[in-house]
């Protein structure tokens, strides 16, 4: 069981797991909040689902370039977007799919000129 020390950083306190024989009525997640309120960049609709790392990486890279919101050089955010992305699909993420994004961090690196 979390101590109230680790609770606050699952998400506005809410708990992850109810206890046993309770329904869990309300679970919020960091990662949830951030992917709905984050101002960070504009996405193209689906760029993660794209069969190509290359067109993915142009597509985050365009982004990132064109983004007047974000805090950081273009390069640093775009393979942000990409990291928190993978992170975030965790185990759900399947094999060729994390294979393919990882591949499109590598053509982000050569991109931006950082390979």
């Amino acid at each position: 069981m979390a101590s109230s020390a680790t609770a606050g950083k699952r998400g506005n306190g809410a708990a992850s797991r109810a206890p046993r024989g309770r329904a869990v009525t309300r679970v919020t997640r960091w990662s949830h909040r951030v992917t709905e309120t984050s101002h960070a960049l504009d996405l193209e609709s689906g760029v993660f689902e794209d069969r190509s790392p290359r067109r993915i990486a142009a597509s985050l890279k365009r982004s990132a370039e064109q983004s007047k919101r974000r805090k950081s050089e273009p390069y640093r955010s775009a393979m942000s977007m990409l990291v928190f992305y993978i992170n975030r699909a965790g185990k759900n993420l399947s094999p060729d799919r994390r294979r393919v994004l990882e591949r499109a961090k590598d053509e982000l690196r050569h991109l931006f000129g950082r390979a």
